[in-house]
């Protein structure tokens, strides 16, 4: 018997089955091969058309089938993560009235500070555990007020990831965890929240039915069927943002628990089990996948947006065709500790929730021509970042996480020995990269919805730990070097 389970990122989708007995993936495929387009139609905007990654889902799939010789027949569940905080909107046929309007897509920011103000910034903290901010609600407000003739066709809204299980199921429905991605969930009350709804002048009909984070939410119907080449019947049994899923994909699923990744943009995720909010909205507290009214378990997620994408900049424009991200690792790793006072701010991916929703960029401190070559930077660089995520762990330990140890993934920027070693000594953690992917753990946890399992727990035990990297025993160098950036942090921010 297999699982199968899906990524759908904005970048490409990816699948994986895997063997229900086992635990391990017997096959993965990912398409497109390049990345999928984004489109940006004024500036600041984002959009991608869903029927692109239903597209993708379908040819991912019956690759996978026929590089493998998988049976459909033997699939018993599957899963879907999918990019977090995406609008699509679609008719009563389900058909998509518009591009959907993905995370990365700023035009609604306004909308949501305003109504933080409005609702009362206690109320909505309390009530939401985030500001409305640029999340789901804003963006259908944005095209409520911008797009009324189109907005007054919809019958549903829905989160990516609702989307790609319509197309498999035919039916219409949503998740808790989804809904409080979109920030239009009440903790309090355990509900759609009526206070944005009404608020922003939303009909509570444009909701999709709520189904639960794992369990059956669907069965394949013929047409899906004949177009992914698996078998009609086969049920929907979990879905979850990417960020949750990448948790729960590195068992990371109790109170005190931390997940990491390190890729495009750079995220930390824990869990707590109470209802907590930070003030400044600097982080957002979701609904875990396993998160239950009488059993709280919420997610506290800090993103980075200016992580990988800085290193992967410096691999183009610096390090170039002839030398690959092992050769950068290794010249990075022969610069001493704080890359001879050289020091480099990641921020140019836009505006940073942590630092106050402020667009710092990107910034190369006291670079000398006479003293810094490729490897200064290559270090810098990615010292930079893990300054970056140390200045957020610290805001997260301000709020009462423990990040002690941190559970990351073995496909990202913690792979780098520079990257996670800074880490560890700087916030005496112990990280432990496991081998698992988001769509391998979408398709274990699809397993605990298909019954296949009897808790996530018995699904994720087969998780191995193939490396970890301890704190350091000489801290110094690396406090200096820290202070050194956040000195350089300090000047950016106009000295605030």
């Amino acid at each position: 018997m297999y699982l199968l389970g899906y990524d759908i990122g904005s970048s490409s989708v990816k699948a994986a089955v895997v063997d229900v007995e086992s635990g391990k993936a017997i096959g993965v495929a990912k398409y497109p091969e390049t990345e999928m387009a984004i489109h940006a139609p004024r500036p600041d905007w984002a959009e991608q058309d869903p029927d692109d990654w239903w597209d993708n889902v379908c040819k991912a799939t019956r690759q996978l089938l026929r590089d493998h010789e998988i049976d459909p027949g033997e699939i018993k569940g599957i899963g879907i993560a999918y990019q977090m905080h995406g609008l699509v909107l679609v008719d009563e046929k389900f058909r998509p009235l518009r591009a959907s309007i993905i995370w990365c897509d700023s035009r609604a920011v306004e909308i949501g500070d305003k109504a933080f103000e409005q609702m009362g910034r206690t109320a909505c903290l309390r009530s939401l555990l985030n500001s409305p901010g640029n999340f789901t609600a804003s963006k259908l407000r944005w095209v409520q007020q911008h797009e009324p003739e189109l907005y007054t066709r919809a019958h549903k809204f829905m989160l990516p990831g609702d989307y790609i299980a319509l197309k498999l199921t035919g039916q219409a429905v949503t998740t808790a965890s989804g809904l409080s991605e979109g920030i239009l969930w009440d903790f309090q009350k355990n509900t759609l929240s009526e206070d944005i709804l009404n608020h922003y002048g939303i009909d509570r009909s444009l909701a999709p039915d709520i189904a639960p984070t794992c369990g059956i939410q669907g069965r394949l119907t013929a047409e899906a069927a004949e177009a992914t080449g698996l078998a009609a019947g086969t049920p929907v049994a979990y879905r979850a943002g990417d960020q949750p899923n990448n948790a729960l994909s590195l068992n990371t699923l109790h109170p005190g628990e931390v997940a990491a990744t390190g890729g495009t943009s750079g995220v930390v995720y824990g869990v707590v089990d109470k209802l907590i909010y930070d003030e400044d909205s600097r982080v957002n507290s979701f609904a875990h996948v396993n998160h239950e009214p009488d059993k709280p378990r919420v997610g506290v997620l800090l993103c980075i947006n200016g992580a990988g994408i800085q290193y992967s900049w410096m691999k183009r424009q610096v390090a170039g065709s002839s030398i690959d991200y092992g050769e950068m690792e290794r010249l990075a790793g022969s610069a001493p500790v704080g890359a001879e006072e050289l020091s480099i701010l990641p921020f140019g991916n836009g505006a940073e929730r942590m630092l106050h929703n402020r667009t710092v960029g990107g910034h190369i401190h006291n670079l000398q021509f006479n003293r810094h070559h490729r490897p200064h930077l290559f270090r810098a660089a990615l010292e930079g970042v893990a300054f970056a995520f140390v200045y957020g762990m610290n805001i997260l330990k301000e709020m009462g996480l423990d990040v002690n140890r941190i559970r990351v993934g073995n496909d990202n920027l913690f792979q780098s020995a520079v990257f996670s070693s800074t880490i560890a000594t700087l916030m005496g953690s112990r990280i432990e990269v496991y081998d698992t992917t988001g769509a391998v753990g979408a398709a274990k946890a699809a397993g605990v919805g298909a019954g296949c399992y009897g808790s996530l727990e018995e699904a994720l035990r087969q998780a191995d730990v193939v490396e970890a990297f301890e704190p350091g025993s000489d801290k110094g160098p690396y406090q200096d070097a820290y202070g050194r950036w956040g000195r350089a942090l300090e000047e950016a921010l106009g000295g605030k």
